[in-house]
């Protein structure tokens, strides 16, 4: 759901002033064999401001992910505190705050593009009328009007994530929470999906946080990229990308002078400076 204005907020929702994303604090520690835990993060503090993107990078095993679940809830924190537009995770994770979107794009098989995109509204209630228009914007938006009526198995990998995006959008959330949903394509695909994130995140105004291990395109979809250290996951330091807002950007960046000296200052950022970060698992191309 949309966060109302300040002014029209009922007790507990959201409003439009708060930051989308508040980590305050925050540790998760698993436990593990022999009594032996692991940390898998620590310290970690971050603030995501309303209608920033945002992307966490750092080596295999840093808690990218770790960190993208406490904020939807889907995990709890050892310690410390989340907020989602000024209220406590668990809160928006029932106030449909955000929408979510992974590696895989999770479709549903026998349901057809339409239907997953309904689903959920549908679990949420909303009439048949209401969610075939909201179906039909959101396939508008992604492009695929043409393949409403496809199912998951006629589509090509890209296509299929561009349908999740749109399912994940469908409630009109004032969040996206990403998790490597390009990882699995080819490069080319990967490239066609990024611009056509950058064009759907200026048009919905929505907040990103995306886990990735690329950082090129990191650098080409956000405003900030947080390097995270290895285990245990800490912000290592925070690049901000200065390439103006992502929704004016385009493919003609990537050739940009700037974009490279953008890349360059990650990969420094991750290669270590003072906290020695090791790049393991992350992606330079």
């Amino acid at each position: 759901m949309t966060a109302p204005t300040a002014a029209g907020a009922a007790p507990g929702a959201p409003t439009a002033t708060a930051a989308a994303v508040q980590v305050t604090g925050v540790g998760r520690v698993f436990p593990g064999e022999g009594g032996r835990s692991v940390t898998a993060l620590e310290h970690v503090d971050l603030t995501v401001g309303a209608g920033e993107f945002v992307s966490l990078i750092g080596p295999s095993g840093c808690g990218k992910s770790t960190l993208l679940r406490l904020v939807a809830d889907l995990d709890e924190p050892t310690s410390g505190s989340i907020a989602v537009f000024g209220r406590p995770a668990r809160e928006a994770r029932l106030g449909h705050d955000y929408g979510i979107a992974f590696q895989q794009a999770g479709l549903l098989p026998w349901r057809t593009v339409r239907a997953n995109i309904e689903l959920p509204l549908s679990l949420h209630g909303v009439g048949r009328g209401a969610r075939r228009e909201r179906a039909d914007e959101m396939l508008a938006l992604v492009g695929l009007t043409d393949f409403a009526d496809h199912f998951p198995d006629q589509l090509s990998g890209g296509m299929q994530q561009r349908v999740a995006i749109a399912r994940a959008l469908a409630e009109r959330p004032s969040l996206l929470l990403m998790d490597e949903p390009f990882g699995a394509l080819d490069e080319m695909t990967r490239e066609r999906l990024q611009s056509e994130l950058v064009r759907i995140c200026a048009e919905t105004q929505a907040a990103v946080v995306f886990v990735t291990h690329s950082i090129p395109e990191a650098v080409f979809l956000s405003d900030r990229v947080v390097v995270m250290s290895a285990r245990p996951g800490r912000i290592a330091g925070i690049v901000d990308v200065g390439l103006g807002r992502s929704g004016s950007r385009d493919d003609a960046l990537r050739e940009d002078e700037a974009y490279f000296a953008a890349v360059t200052a990650v990969r420094e950022a991750l290669h270590g400076g003072a906290d020695g970060v090791p790049s393991r698992g992350v992606e330079t191309r």
